[in-house]
C-alpha cells in the first residue's frame, strides 16, 4: 500500500495513492482547515509560531538552554508538553479534525531531547508527582497526553515516531513509553528521510528494528522532494518489505511518478532489486 503526505489539498485524491495524510498544523505553526478525504495530521509539540509568540512555553534544559530552532540539533522550536492551555488548544484542533474525518495522526509527540525539560512548571510537577525518577515522570506526561488525545479520536489513531528503534532510546529522548502507548495507537508512522537514498542498508536496519520493537503496525514515510525516481524506487521496495504502507512525503508528483514507474516495471518484469534479510 502506498500513500502521500502533503500540505496540498488537491493532491489528496490522486488515484495513484491508496491513502493520504494532510498536514493541518505543521511545525511552523501554519494551520489549515481539516480535509474530509484524508487522515489529518497535527504537529503537537513542534510549533515555531507559538514559541515566538510566547517564549515561556519553550522547554529548557538544566542550564537554561531553550529548545528553539536556532540551537544545535533542532530544526524547529518545541513547546513544553506540560502546558495545559497549549494542550487544550491542541485538543480543540484534534476535535476539528475529527469533525471532518474520524482518523487523525499525532505528529511531533514528546519532549525535545533527554535533557528537557527543566522549566518551572516541569520542576514543580515532578516534585509534586509520585515519581522519583525524572524520566519515568516525563513518560507519564506523554502517555497521559496520547491517551487523552486518542480518547477524542473515534477512528484510527496514527502517531509519528522519531526514527530510533534502539531499546530505550525513544523513552530516554522523548518520554515515549511504547508499552504504555501501543494499546491506544492503531498505527505508527516512522519518517526515514534521506536527501538521496543512494544506499538503503540503513533504511532496512531501522525498519527491521521497528519491526522487532513494535506489536502495532507501522508505516514508513520517505522524503520525496528532488529524489531521483530510481533511488526512490529502491527505498520504497525496501520499506515495503517491512511497513504497513509506504508514504511519499511532501512532493506528491515525484511519489506519483515513482509509483507509475514501479507499476510499469512490474508489468514488464523489470526488477530494481530486493532488500536483504
Amino acid at each position: 500500500m502506498y500513500g502521500v503526505v502533503t500540505r496540498n489539498e488537491d493532491e489528496l485524491d490522486w488515484p495513484e495513492f491508496d491513502r493520504a495524510f494532510y498536514e493541518v498544523k505543521d511545525v511552523t505553526g501554519r494551520s489549515a482547515a481539516p480535509a474530509e478525504n484524508a487522515v489529518n495530521m497535527v504537529s503537537c509539540f513542534g510549533d515555531n509560531a507559538a514559541a515566538d509568540a510566547e517564549p515561556s512555553l519553550v522547554p529548557i534544559d538544566d542550564e537554561g538552554n531553550a529548545a528553539t530552532r536556532d540551537r544545535p540539533y533542532f530544526d524547529w522550536a518545541y513547546i513544553c508538553p506540560t502546558r495545559e492551555e497549549y494542550r487544550e488548544g491542541l485538543f480543540e484542533i484534534i476535535d476539528d479534525c475529527v469533525a471532518a474525518n474520524g482518523d487523525v495522526r499525532l505528529d511531533d509527540i514528546g519532549f525535545p531531547r533527554a535533557e528537557y525539560c527543566h522549566c518551572d512548571t516541569c520542576t514543580e510537577r515532578f516534585a509534586e508527582s509520585e515519581y522519583d525518577d525524572r524520566l519515568e515522570w516525563r513518560a507519564s506526561v506523554i502517555t497521559e497526553f496520547v491517551v487523552e488525545a486518542a480518547d477524542r479520536i473515534p477512528g484510527r489513531v496514527y502517531m509519528t515516531l522519531y526514527p530510533d528503534p534502539y531499546p530505550g532510546h525513544l523513552y530516554e529522548r522523548a518520554g515515549i513509553d511504547l508499552e504504555a502507548i501501543e494499546p491506544v495507537v492503531d498505527e505508527f508512522v516512522v519518517p526515514l528521510y534521506d536527501m538521496a537514498y543512494s544506499t538503503t542498508y540503513w533504511l532496512e536496519t531501522i525498519a527491521k528494528g521497528f519491526e522487532s520493537a513494535l506489536e502495532t503496525p507501522f508505516s514508513i514515510e520517505l522524503y520525496a522532494i528532488d529524489i531521483e525516481i530510481d533511488d526512490l524506487i529502491g527505498a520504497a521496495n525496501v520499506a515495503d518489505a517491512y511497513a504497513e504502507s509506504v508514504l511519499f512525503g511532501y512532493e506528491a508528483s515525484n511519489g506519483r511518478a515513482t509509483l507509475r514507474r514501479m507499476r510499469a516495471d512490474q508489468r514488464s518484469g523489470v526488477s530494481h532489486g530486493e532488500p536483504n534479510g
